[in-house]
């Protein structure tokens, strides 16, 4: 199997890949690729802010591996997503400090240690609705269709039996499968893995391609909940699965711009606690027009306990201009001060070139603030900072004083 090492935004390098893989690649969009012209057989690679490790294949070639690094150090990217998927993890200490230097060994190493703890005190079990024929009676029969389709040969029951196949066991179950498929798990993580997978072997397996099992959290599956977000984030494919050709790729991916995100909406809506209102993510029933035709959806929005919008701010992770911050940032977040009637608006990047800045709009009075969070300190420093953000925004959205 060929193996492929790439860092997140680096510049192109060249690689010798049959043409079906090249193009495959040149598809899936998870890296930019396009044939070398000065080298035969060769194919130009660039990661873009896709990190982690996914396989390819194609008919009659040989497997190959690609693995992207991030630029944030493994064990600081592990907790920007822990904290957005719950800010007590990092609290709670949840997240494992590792000293892997790749992703995926890192996230199954931590994953395979929050589903040990989840299935310490044995196998969730719950209470699952079925409705289907059967050849004896059990639990309700349903006349309606009973009649309509089997006229005495088999009987419609409906029933709710108590089992492990529940929505939180096949969840587990899938994103152990796919762990366990990827390259790079180390030997003994994956043992243990497949010993956790042989205790979930009553719950049903996840279709290829089907959407993850859902489940509500509630206090019977608290031990389960730290495990079952990873599990998601493990399913949420970042990459398809079919190319033309009868071309597969599989692997764990996560998207550096969509975990920045995530990651800067959850820590300023905590932060934004203390200052009174409430905070929407990704706010819906925002126009621009009168007519309410033309939808915008802020990354953070924070309104009064009156209901009057307070703050408007956006997550950008990388800014595309090599000398500063892209024209079309603040053009959007323009648009949202118009529309929201602020006087203010705040764009949050993450550190990479870019310096702090505040530009105010001709003939609009609009204010926009442009800030930078250092991914690469200690997340004690980097919580601190988005708590300074939270208090320069609360106090721009204060009323001036008479």
């Amino acid at each position: 199997m060929t193996g492929i090492q790439l860092v997140e935004h680096a510049p192109h390098t060249t690689h010798d890949l049959p043409a079906a893989i090249g193009r495959a690649l040149a598809a899936s969009r998870i890296v930019d690729a396009a044939p070398d012209p000065y080298r035969t057989g060769g194919w130009r690679l660039r990661a873009g802010s896709k990190v982690g490790a996914f396989v390819v294949r194609a008919p009659g070639e040989d497997p190959v591996t690609l693995r992207i690094t991030p630029k944030v150090p493994i064990a600081h990217l592990f907790f920007l997503l822990g904290y957005a998927l719950n800010p007590r993890i990092h609290q709670e200490g949840t997240v494992e400090v590792s000293a892997h230097t790749e992703l995926v060994p890192f996230f199954a190493q931590t994953y395979e240690r929050a589903q040990e703890r989840a299935l310490r005190q044995g196998v969730l079990q719950g209470y699952r609705h079925t409705e289907k024929a059967s050849p004896v009676l059990r639990g309700r029969l349903r006349e309606t269709d009973q009649v309509r389709r089997h006229h005495g040969r088999l009987l419609e029951v409906a029933y709710d039996e108590y089992t492990t196949d529940i929505p939180e066991n096949r969840l587990l179950r899938a994103a152990t499968e796919r762990l366990l498929s990827l390259p790079r798990v180390p030997a003994g993580v994956r043992r243990s893995l497949q010993h956790q997978r042989a205790r979930l072997i009553d719950a049903e397996p996840l279709l290829r391609g089907a959407a993850p099992p859902r489940w509500r959290p509630s206090r019977l599956n608290l031990r389960y909940q730290p495990a079952l977000r990873l599990a998601e984030t493990v399913l949420r494919r970042e990459s398809p699965e079919h190319l033309p050709g009868d071309v597969t790729v599989d692997g764990f991916l996560l998207d550096m711009n969509k975990l920045f995100e995530d990651f800067v909406c959850v820590a300023l809506r905590e932060a934004l606690t203390a200052h009174g209102g409430h905070c929407a993510l990704q706010a819906k029933g925002v126009h621009l027009d009168a007519d309410g035709t033309i939808r915008m959806r802020p990354d953070l929005l924070r309104y009064g306990d009156d209901g009057r919008p307070l703050n408007v701010a956006d997550a950008k992770y990388k800014a595309q201009k090599p000398d500063g911050f892209p024209d079309a940032d603040l053009y959007q977040m323009l648009a949202y001060c118009t529309a929201l009637g602020l006087p203010e608006g705040h764009l949050i990047y993450a550190r990479g070139g870019a310096l702090h800045a505040s530009h105010r709009v001709r003939n609009a009075g609009i204010v926009i603030h442009q800030h930078v969070l250092d991914l690469e300190g200690p997340p004690t420093e980097l919580l601190g900072t988005v708590r300074d953000l939270a208090r320069l925004m609360a106090r721009g959205a204060e009323p001036a004083s008479p």
